[in-house]
């Protein structure tokens, strides 16, 4: 039976800046690294003390710093995976919020809402990150391994659970799973009719 963990990043300083996170390199605050303890604790409760456990990371520093602190508690080193980063807003990353907001064309109602132009010069689309992400979770699913982390980003969870799903790329434009900064949720197949589930979605219990 797979399970994989999947974190979202705690607390970072782009949140509490006002800022535009995406591609943009914040780390955690005091508070995220005190968050990423809590995190880690709580990983370590649901992965069994002696089962062969891989842990895999977007590269950004603060799911980096997210990563370190699971490694420390788990025992395995992380695996960078620049495909798991958060959607890149182009020209706005590291932009006052406000700045991003004044621009932003939100997808239509009806319509190709995958390859929307948001109107930010640099952007990613919605196809451009859920092409990254699926390729992503196709190359940790590849694996062999029983449980398995994957820390990551709050916009970037959407396509991780629908990669999970097997949901086509191209049904993906309404999907959307949205997590509380530090929430945990638990992916789990069977091995007899290979069944995915989303067990678990944002737990944020550890957080209290």
């Amino acid at each position: 039976m797979r399970n994989i963990y999947v974190v979202t990043h705690p607390e970072a300083t782009h949140h509490v800046e006002g800022v535009v996170g995406g591609w943009y390199d914040s780390e955690l605050t005091k508070r995220g690294r005190q968050h990423a303890g809590a995190i880690a604790e709580a990983v370590r409760e649901l992965v069994p003390t002696d089962a062969r456990t891989e842990l895999f990371s977007s590269d950004l520093r603060r799911t980096a710093q997210t990563a370190e602190a699971i490694s420390r508690v788990l025992g395995v080193e992380p695996v960078l995976l620049p495909d798991l980063r958060e959607k890149s807003y182009g020209e706005a990353g590291g932009r006052p919020q406000a700045w991003l907001d004044e621009r932003f064309v939100p997808p239509p109602a009806l319509g190709e809402r995958m390859s929307h132009d948001e109107g930010i010069p640099g952007g990613e689309t919605k196809l451009e990150l859920a092409t990254r992400i699926y390729r992503a979770m196709e190359e940790i699913t590849a694996r062999e391994c029983e449980h398995q982390v994957v820390v990551t980003h709050g916009g970037a969870l959407t396509f991780v659970i629908a990669a999970w799903i097997r949901m086509p790329l191209d049904a993906a434009g309404y999907a959307a799973f949205r997590s509380t900064s530090g929430g945990i949720t638990h992916l789990r197949e069977d091995d007899f009719f290979h069944n995915r589930q989303v067990v678990m979605l944002n737990s944020v219990d550890h957080l209290r």
